[in-house]
C-alpha cells in the first residue's frame, strides 16, 4: 500500500469557511455568532469535494490511503477562546470523520485540537477522546505554537503538555507537530512559520529529556523536519556539546519525518541522512504548493515520485517508507487496515 500520513480537508465545501467567518464575526458582535447546528453540509456536497480534487489526485499518482485532518491554516487557535476553538474543532472533526465513512478505503481521520493560548491542553482531551474511540481517528495534530507566530506557550518537553502526552500514551496515538496560521507578519505561514515551527519543535525535544518520561510517546515532524535534516551535523553537535545521547537513541525512537519536500535533492538528502525507519510517506497535496514545477513538468506535490527516483532507498526501504514506518507509528492504523482484511 501507498499510505500518505499528511492530508488536509482543504477542499471543504465553501460552507465551511463562511460559517467560520460568521463566528469570528461573533466574537465582536454576538448577534452574528452562529450556531453549530446552521452549518448544513450534504454527503453529495462532502463527496464532490473530494472526489474531485484528493481522490482524483490519489488515484492519478498511484497512493492508496491518506490520513486526513482539517485543514491546517485553518485551525487558527488563537482566534477567540478556548469556547471558540472547541465548537470550530468538533465541526472539523466530524467533516474529516464524515469523509472517512464515506470512503473508508481511502481515508482515515485525524484530529484537530481545541487548543487556545493560555488553556491547559488537558482541556483538549475530551474532543481527543470523542474522535479516537467515536469516529476511529488514529492521530492527532499537535499545535505547539496557539499563539499563531508569537510562541507564548512552554516548550514541547514542559510539564504544560504531559497530560495530553499521558492520553497519547494511553490511547497509543502519535501527534504530527503541526502549527497554523502565523498572525506575526514576520513569518509566513507555510513558507516559513510552519518549517520554523518543526525545527523548532525537534531542538525542544533535543535539549529536554521528555521521552525518559514517556518513552512510548510518538511524534511526526512535517515538511521533512523543516531545517533538521539539511543540519543534522548541527544538531548532532549541539547534543554532543548538552551531553546528550547519540540521536539515534535520544530521539529518533519517538520521532519520525515525512516526505512533504517538494524536489528531488531534498528528499534525496532527507533518505539519506535520517534512517529509513524514521521516513514516513505523505504529501500534503492541495495544500500549500499546488502548481507544476516548470522544470520536470510535475506538480511539486507529487512525492511519490521522487520516492521512487532517489537512490538511497532499495525496494524492502521503499516499502518501510510507504507503508510499514506508518502501520507501525499509527498503531490503529494498522488494526482498522487489519480488520479491512489488508
Amino acid at each position: 500500500m501507498i499510505i500518505d500520513v499528511h492530508g488536509h480537508y482543504t477542499t471543504a465545501p465553501a460552507a465551511l469557511g463562511a460559517w467560520r467567518d460568521l463566528q469570528i464575526a461573533g466574537l465582536k458582535d454576538p448577534t452574528q455568532a452562529p450556531k453549530a447546528s446552521d452549518l448544513k453540509i450534504s454527503d453529495d456536497e462532502l463527496r464532490e469535494s473530494i472526489e474531485t480534487n484528493q481522490l482524483k489526485k490519489m488515484k492519478e499518482r498511484g497512493s492508496d490511503l491518506t490520513i486526513f485532518s482539517p485543514r491546517a491554516s485553518f485551525m487558527a487557535h488563537h482566534i477567540g477562546d478556548f469556547q471558540t476553538s472547541a465548537t470550530w474543532a468538533a465541526i472539523c472533526n466530524e467533516l474529516c470523520a464524515r469523509v472517512a465513512e464515506l470512503f473508508p478505503e481511502h481515508f482515515v481521520g485525524a484530529a484537530m485540537l481545541p487548543q487556545s493560548p493560555g488553556v491547559d491542553p488537558a482541556s483538549c482531551i475530551p474532543e481527543l477522546e470523542k474522535c479516537v474511540k467515536d469516529y476511529g481517528f488514529v492521530g492527532i495534530n499537535l499545535n505547539p505554537d496557539p499563539s499563531g507566530g508569537h510562541w507564548t506557550s512552554p516548550p514541547l518537553t514542559d510539564r504544560h503538555w504531559y497530560p495530553l502526552y499521558e492520553k497519547m500514551v494511553e490511547l497509543d496515538i502519535p501527534a504530527m507537530v503541526h502549527v497554523s496560521t502565523s498572525c506575526n507578519a514576520c513569518f509566513h505561514t507555510t513558507g516559513a512559520h510552519y518549517l520554523n515551527a518543526d525545527t523548532t519543535a525537534f531542538m525542544q525535544c533535543l535539549t529536554g529529556d521528555l521521552f525518559k518520561d514517556f518513552p512510548t510517546l510518538k511524534f511526526l515532524i512535517p515538511h521533512g523536519g523543516g531545517a533538521v535534516p539539511y543540519h543534522w551535523g548541527r544538531f548532532r553537535g549541539l547534543a554532543q556539546e548538552l551531553k546528550k545521547p547519540l540521536l539515534d537513541e535520544h530521539l529518533l525512537n519517538n520521532i519520525f519525518f515525512d516526505t512533504c519536500v517538494y524536489h528531488q535533492p531534498g528528499i534525496d538528502l532527507l533518505t539519506k541522512v535520517i534512517p529509513v525507519k524514521n521516513v514516513l510517506f505523505a504529501s500534503e497535496m492541495i495544500g500549500a504548493v499546488r502548481g507544476i514545477d516548470p522544470e520536470t513538468g510535475h506538480y511539486f506535490d507529487d512525492t511519490k515520485r521522487y520516492i521512487a527516483a532517489t537512490p538511497h532507498l532499495n525496494d524492502e526501504e521503499r516499502h518501510l517508507v510507504y507503508e510499514g514506518n506508518a502501520r507501525r507509528v499509527f498503531s490503529r492504523l494498522d488494526a482498522r487496515l487489519k480488520a479491512q482484511g489488508r
